[in-house]
């Protein structure tokens, strides 16, 4: 049988993603930095104020053995996304910092556990490792808490779960043996949760120290009364008290929200006991303690090379006692600063008005957490809110109907002026002349608009506020013949905005800083109308194929999928970014898009198109719901009489070694159960086809599709298909960089194309034959500077349009 899980880990994408015209998160300038890379779901989810947990890794690297320290990091991910956050964990790989690193990353950095070649990363470590790896020689790092704060706070994460606190080392008033994480709690300002300090160092100096840098202290009651004891890692009691205490999350996050408003600069430290279940007890940890620090006297251990030593004899000593407490203390110092992250999100939620601003989304990109001036009030639309009644009348049939985003696009070009030619960026603080053009755009557009070029009947159905950008918006979906009958169009006292993005670019016309309001796109269900409004659409039009991308919230998202599938249409999902993929599988506390019981045929989705990262994503994201463990993927999986022994000479005859090296042909395979057809956006290496073919399909029995029938299922009534079909289709052509006018739209159009196809020519043509289209309309959007193409038009024939 194929094996689904041998790519868990090893299978994780490693290619570099090409710009895609998306929209950029709201990242301090630092992250533009060579050194320092943030991953795009991190991005994501701080500039839409989803709760975020900074997770450090000397855990994994000067910690926990392998490969214990990487079922280790994959729990602790786990507990973020469990209890409601999004997991960010930080280290330094081949002298990058790495802010929300990806599985593959995680074990790379884990497994220099056995040969101990990575280094202990604090703040004085950061310019040394990232130099050398500039000047040819890349060191990778576990990141300690004063290394995990500095570069949590360069990306705007504000909760960091961890074991333990380092702190003042016992005689520390004669060797000024003083740990970093105390100084940097005392000039960053990030919340630092943990089991107090390792209990063999000195805890009440520990606390005059923090005291005198200005570091607030608490400790979690735990539904004790009074005062309670700051927690000594292994036990939960000191016998020191704590100078705060923190009754539960919410209020510990009122502090954190409080202290950001002040502004206070210095951190927070919350102490979480270690469960009392996994505690040792306090003399027994005594007697075991005094031991390991007299040893380590002994033999002469001290500064840095000290806590390692004292914990392994602790270890030792304590017969395992203390490494059941550590992990306890771990998993449990996690999951209560996620519960914080998530309280906190609640408070910062009330700042945005409730509406949460999703930034544009290109790798590597600056942001900015202002939120624009309060703009006078604009005059009504002219096209007032339109009536239920009156929008169905309005609508005729529609093959094709595109659920998605819509936005204002504003791309500021500067043109210096003619003495200062050598001038290549704006100049700061200032007004500078420029070149200012409006566009329409959003995922869900650019779709649209490619399926109506090539001929399709689209009928297009978004969102727009009571605002002059709305009345741009709908006059511009009317110029480029799109129909506006699906637009909402939500009043001002809604207090939302209608979507923009702002480019700003320098003389080379190169990006410098995007600005976007997304918003209106993130509100939830009960805030848009959909049985009075979009439900009867759908049952007018009558379409075969409903698109939806992934800028909708998860609940949106699973709403549209149900109202296609009441109305017999099929479904194809955009993924948007690798961050917004995952919506397919996230709960956001409905049900998700996809569950474990919707495997063929059952399927909720019929076809996506992610590119190579979203693909990964989404199979990360399935696997982290555990729906890869549920009885009808298994069923489909063996039907499909995969063995493991000759597989990978298979798939790599099939597409390429680099390609399952990377894991793409294997992640899409074990998608299928969920979505029976998927194309892979592959840029340069063309797309990768990968589908269940129903019953009976004559592809099956036809000798010229032989090669790429990789599977054909047993003829029993349980089975729902007949074959897996895998095929890589090259490129339309290549292009040289400079023949590249614009990214922006180009697989959003791919996606356009096919569907439009698919839905004109049900059944008299097949998706590899309307996939040759959709890649050479891809390619003429790449070579147009407008977005999608008009030429789109002179492809309606090969499409039998």
């Amino acid at each position: 049988m194929f094996a689904p899980r041998a790519s868990v880990l090893s299978r994780c994408c490693r290619g570099t993603r090409a710009p895609r015209g998306r929209y950029i998160h709201n990242l301090p300038s630092s992250s533009q930095s060579k050194f320092l890379k943030v991953s795009e779901e991190v991005r994501d989810a701080v500039a839409t104020g989803k709760p975020v947990v900074a997770l450090e890794t000397t855990i994994y690297t000067h910690g926990f053995p392998y490969p214990d320290n990487i079922a280790l990091a994959s729990l602790l991910e786990s507990v973020v996304r469990a209890n409601g956050g999004v997991p960010a964990t930080i280290g330094v790989l081949g002298g990058i910092a790495r802010v929300g690193m990806s599985a593959e990353e995680i074990m790379e950095l884990a497994s220099t556990a056995e040969k101990k070649t990575a280094l202990k990363v604090s703040r004085r470590d950061l310019g040394y490792i990232c130099g050398m790896g500039l000047a040819g020689k890349p060191i990778h790092g576990g990141t300690t808490i004063s290394g995990t704060m500095i570069l949590s706070q360069l990306a705007g994460i504000k909760i960091f779960g961890t074991g333990g606190l380092g702190g003042v080392h016992r005689g520390g008033e004669y060797s000024m043996d003083i740990s970093a994480d105390l100084t940097e709690l005392g000039r960053t300002p990030v919340t630092v949760i943990s089991s107090g300090c390792k209990s063999f160092l000195d805890i009440p100096r520990t606390l005059e120290y923090l005291e005198t840098e200005g570091v607030c202290v608490g400790t979690f009651a735990d539904g004790r009364e009074g005062s309670v004891d700051f927690p000594a890692f292994f036990t939960r009691d000191s016998g020191f008290r704590s100078p705060r205490v923190i009754q539960n999350e919410a209020e510990a996050a009122a502090i954190v929200y409080a202290q950001s408003k002040l502004p206070v600069t210095s951190g927070i430290h919350f102490a979480n006991p270690v469960p009392l279940e996994a505690s040792v007890p306090k003399a027994e940890m005594d007697a075991v303690i005094e031991e390991a620090v007299r040893l380590a006297d002994v033999e002469g251990y001290h500064g840095s090379d000290n806590t390692p030593f004292v914990l392994a004899k602790i270890k030792e000593l304590s017969g395992g006692k203390s490494v059941i407490a550590n992990r306890a203390l771990i998993e449990s110092n996690v999951e209560r600063a996620t519960r914080v992250a998530v309280e906190l999100a609640k408070l910062e939620e009330l700042d945005r008005g409730g509406a949460a601003q999703h930034m544009p989304a290109f790798p590597n990109s600056s942001r900015s957490d202002r939120i624009p001036p309060a703009q006078p009030k604009p005059e009504p639309i002219s096209e007032a809110p339109k009536e239920p009644k009156e929008v169905v009348s309005k609508a005729g049939n529609a093959d094709v109907v595109v659920a998605g985003s819509l936005a204002i696009d504003l791309s500021c070009d500067y043109t210096p002026f003619s003495d200062e030619s050598v001038q290549v960026t704006p100049v700061p603080h200032t007004s500078n002349p420029a070149v200012i053009g409006q566009s329409l755009g959003g995922v869900g557009h650019n779709v649209a608009l490619a399926a109506s070029y090539v001929g399709s009947d689209v009928l297009f159905c978004s969102v727009v506020a009571d605002d002059l950008s709305g009345r741009a918006a709908i006059a511009s979906l009317e110029n480029e013949g799109l129909s506006t009958a699906g637009i909402q169009v939500l009043p001002p006292t809604s207090g939302t905005r209608t979507a923009q993005y702002i480019a700003i670019n320098d003389a080379k016309k190169d990006l410098l800083v995007a600005m976007a309001d997304m918003g209106i796109v993130e509100l939830p269900e009960k805030q848009l109308d959909f049985d009075g409004f979009w439900e009867p659409l759908l049952q007018k039009t009558k379409p075969k194929w409903v698109v939806v991308d992934a800028n909708w919230r998860p609940e949106v998202l699973a709403k549209w999928t149900t109202l296609a599938k009441n109305h017999g249409a099929r479904v194809a999902f955009e993924p948007v970014s690798t961050a917004k993929s995952r919506r397919l599988f996230a709960h956001d506390g409905v049900s998700p898009v996809i569950g474990p019981a919707q495997t063929v045929p059952n399927h909720a989705i019929s076809l996506a198109c992610p590119n190579r990262l979203e693909l990964a994503a989404m199979y990360t994201a399935a696997r982290e719901t555990l729906v890869f463990d549920s009885p009808g993927w298994w069923g489909v999986i063996d039907a499909m009489g995969m063995s493991q022994s000759g597989s990978r000479e298979r798939l790599v005859y099939l597409t390429s070694a680099a390609l399952v090296d990377e894991g793409l042909p294997q992640q899409s395979i074990q998608l299928l159960p969920f979505i029976p057809c998927i194309v892979t956006k592959l840029g340069e290496a063309g797309a990768l086809l990968t589908q269940l073919l129903p019953p009976g399909d004559s592809r099956l029995t036809d000798p010229d599709y032989t090669p790429y029938i990789i599977a054909r299922a047993s003829a029993s009534p349980d089975v729902s298909f007949g074959g897996v079909y895998m095929r890589l289709f090259p490129p339309a052509a290549k292009l040289s960089p400079e023949d590249v006018v614009s990214v922006n739209g180009a697989g959003d159009t791919l996606l356009g194309v096919l569907v439009a196809g698919l839905a004109k020519n049900d059944s008299a043509m097949r998706i590899e034959d309307i996939l040759s289209v959709a890649q050479e309309a891809s390619r003429r959007t790449l070579a147009n500077a407008g977005g999608v193409s008009k030429e789109l038009v002179g492809l309606r024939g090969s499409l039998g349009l």
